[in-house]
Order: structure tokens, then sequence, then C-alpha cells
């Protein structure tokens, strides 16, 4: 949807390989910040062990200087996601650690240690994979989510930031919970990226099509008003309904609505319901629909 909205203007004029390569610009940019996003829990949970150093190091160290807790840093999910295979190999081509904000991670970190749910966590003699990953995930959400300096950070550094937030936020939740479920070399994964060019280049390709079956549904709206990502959208899912069978018409539609809810007008959900619902009907009697019947398959 962003790239076709960044290249509506000039859908005339711009090739299909180089819409691909926007794509897969948009793509990479999203690994990106999914990858750093991990990194940064990383970095707040390792700071125990550089906080402690710093701490004993002072030339009149207290005794609480020289017995900071730092069974953080020894976290078992934390090391199962920096010895995954791929994490670390990924920071460095993606060169994120250069971009690592140290007065974030310490500012961070320190915020953790003022915490009931730190406090609870390190008064604990054992160790077990819930309460180990629950601790990394109230880092990432009540706290580095929740910090205007990291969400500034986030807006000046990646571009995707505003669009990618929700998607992300989904995604470091799934991963703390299951430490290797994306490879970092390859987080989008080859199966969406496929159905993200197909689904580019067919809504590029069968624009004139589609516009023949969306102009009819549009007798009681003003074409000239109509916002120019409501018509991406629904081509978009004209190209669905039409040319992917393996998505359900209706899964289709839903999806959407919720697209149009959350990136256009508050009408928009509405609006995008009632021509993608009406095409639906007349691709139904019509007999054009082919889509893959799931429950009689194998």
């Amino acid at each position: 949807m962003q790239c076709l909205y960044s290249t509506e203007s000039d859908l005339d004029l711009i090739t299909e390989e180089k819409a691909v390569a926007l794509l897969k610009k948009y793509l990479n940019e999203t690994a990106d910040l999914f990858t750093f996003a991990i990194f940064l829990v990383t970095e707040v949970a390792r700071y125990a062990e550089k906080d402690s150093l710093h701490r004993a190091s002072k030339h009149l160290p207290s005794e609480a200087d020289l017995n900071v807790n730092i069974k953080l840093a020894g976290n078992t999910v934390l090391w199962k996601i920096l010895e995954s295979k791929g994490f670390q190999p990924a920071i460095k081509d993606r060169k994120l650690d250069h971009l690592m904000n140290d007065e974030i991670v310490r500012k961070i970190y320190h915020k953790l240690t003022e915490t009931e749910v730190y406090q609870t966590y390190i008064g604990l003699e054992s160790r077990d994979k819930k309460t180990e990953k629950d601790l990394l995930s109230f880092i990432f959400t009540d706290l580095i989510m929740a910090d205007e300096d990291v969400t500034e950070f986030f807006e000046d550094h990646f571009v995707q930031w505003d669009d990618d937030a929700e998607m992300i936020y989904q995604m470091v939740l799934n991963y703390l919970s299951k430490p290797g479920s994306y490879e970092f070399s390859e987080i989008v994964g080859p199966e969406k990226t496929n159905y993200a060019i197909s689904l580019l280049k067919t809504a590029i390709e069968k624009k004139a099509l589609n516009m023949e079956l969306i102009k009819p549904k549009l007798k009681n709206w003003d074409v000239e008003r109509i916002a120019v990502l409501d018509m991406i959208m629904i081509r978009m899912g004209v190209c669905e309904l039409l040319f992917f069978e393996t998505i359900p018409a209706k899964v289709t539609i839903n999806e959407y609505i919720d697209i149009a809810k959350s990136y256009s007008t508050p009408q928009s959900g509405q609006f995008v319901n009632g021509i993608l619902d009406g095409i639906h009907k007349d691709l139904l009697s019509e007999g054009r629909l082919k889509k893959v019947d799931f429950k009689k398959q194998g």
C-alpha cells in the first residue's frame, strides 16, 4: 500500500522493476526496525553488568556499589537471543551497533531498577522461562515503548516507525516469547516477500481492469473527493478477490476495512467495505471468483 501510494503520481512513468525495488527497500527498513528494537532490549538487560563494573570502579565505592545485582545480565532468554543464529551478524551488517544510543540504554536501565517488578525479579533465587521472558517483555512494553525519548529516537532514525510501530510491537513480544521464531537474515521471509511483490505487480498491471469493476460502484460518491489511499486499498482488495485464490474473500474484505480505519479517514472503513462487498457480490453472481475451499483440500 505504501509503495503504491508513493508511486501513484508516477505510475505511468515508473517501471515495474523500480516499484519492486522500492517495495524491497520498505521491507528491508522494517527488518532494520525490528532488529534494532530487539537489540535495544538486549542492551538494556546487559547494562546491569556495565553498571556493576562502573560503580565498583569508583574511587571510594560504597557497599551498595560493590554489590550491584547482575542477575538480569544472565537472563536465560536474553542469552538465547544473543546466541541465536544471525542476530549478531544482522546488527553488524545493518550497522545498528553504530546507531545504538548509550544514554537511552542507561536511562531505561536505571528506570527499570527503580520498579517493583525488577526488585521482585532479582529477589528470586531460581530462574524459569516465564519469569525471564516476562522481565524482558516488561522492559520493552512498560519502559522502552512508554518513553518519549525512545519514541522520538525511533521517529528520527526509522522512516517506517509511524506505519510499522504497532506491527513491530507485536513482533517483538512474539519473539521474546519464542526466541528464534524469526531468522534475522530474512525477517519478513520469502513467502511474505513473494506475496507482497506479487500483489504489487498485480495492482499495477491490473489497474485498468480493477477500475472497470470499481467505477460503477462509485455512482453515489464524488470521485474527485475520494482519498487516494482508499482507492489504492480497494484496488488491492479487488486484486486479492480476483487473482489470489488461497485468500478467502471475507478475510480480504475484513483486512482492508481494518487497514482503512487505521491509515485513512474515519469514514474510510465503511466506504471500503461498501465498495469491496458490492464487487464481491457481483463477482460471485457472475461466477468469476475462484477461491480454494480449504475444507475440501487434502
